[in-house]
């Protein structure tokens, strides 16, 4: 059973916050009985009312999209880009879980489940996402040691340990390709490791998230996840070992 606020705020009424507020001054009813504890807990299929108003559950629904770039991980934007929501036509409230830059590509999941979501991007657990990249730069043995280590980024914070495979080296053209499996999402977590040495990064594509990747969807097409998908996702957040 989930907490009155929690339920209400879920539904799209309000915020958790606010619906804490109705519920202490007495605008909420479970079952027609006024309830102003905000520890109250309700059973599935109760009737709840806001201001006398149904409060109506949603569906949980889950999504997994091939980011296209140049799409923003938002729900609008006042220039009129393109956004990941716009691409899946659905009557539920999604929003992305996490962000990929706009200029990246790759696994992307959209839900309207906050604890879900929570639960694949809260500091405290550790989701393996492996990234495709491409720099501009040759990286040396002892760089691929420390990126692997932990690099400290620009903000004086020490990555997690990381694993990194070089799939080509163009001496011609100074650059190199290789993947990338960390264990954060810190805001362009990447790149910045990357900046450490002096090294722009030209392609990102998160290849995979925990075990989940999108080689059977086109750029820009999506599919629902399946149960079980769902519930290993979250097992993997909530375990968080490098794999």
């Amino acid at each position: 059973m989930d907490r009155l606020q929690k339920v209400i705020a879920q539904a799209g009424i309000t915020s958790r916050r606010k619906a804490e507020e109705l519920i202490v001054a007495g605008k909420v009813t479970v079952d027609g009985e006024i309830i102003t504890e905000l520890g109250y807990k309700v059973r599935k299929g109760a009737t709840i009312l806001v201001n006398g108003k149904p409060v109506v559950r949603e569906n949980k629904v889950y999504y997994v999209m091939n980011k296209p770039r140049k799409t923003l991980c938002t729900l609008a934007d006042d220039r009129q880009r393109e956004t990941v929501v716009s691409l899946i036509p659905t009557e539920y409230r999604i929003f992305p879980v996490g962000r990929l830059d706009y200029d990246t590509s790759g696994v992307l999941i959209l839900t309207n489940d906050g604890d879900f979501a929570n639960s694949l991007i809260h500091p405290r657990y550790h989701l393996p996402k492996t990234y495709e990249v491409k720099i501009k730069g040759i990286l040396t043995t002892a760089q691929i040691k420390q990126l692997e280590a932990g690099v400290k980024l620009d903000d004086g914070v020490m990555t997690l340990p990381s694993k990194l495979w070089v799939t080509n080296k163009d001496f011609e053209k100074k650059t190199t390709e290789f993947e990338l499996t960390i264990m954060e999402g810190r805001n362009r977590q990447i790149k910045r490791m990357m900046e450490v040495y002096g090294h722009q990064v030209r392609k990102l594509h998160r290849k995979s998230l925990g075990f989940l990747d999108c080689r059977d969807l086109s750029m820009g097409e999506y599919r629902l996840l399946k149960p079980f998908e769902v519930k290993k996702l979250r097992q993997m957040a909530e375990g968080g070992k490098l794999i």
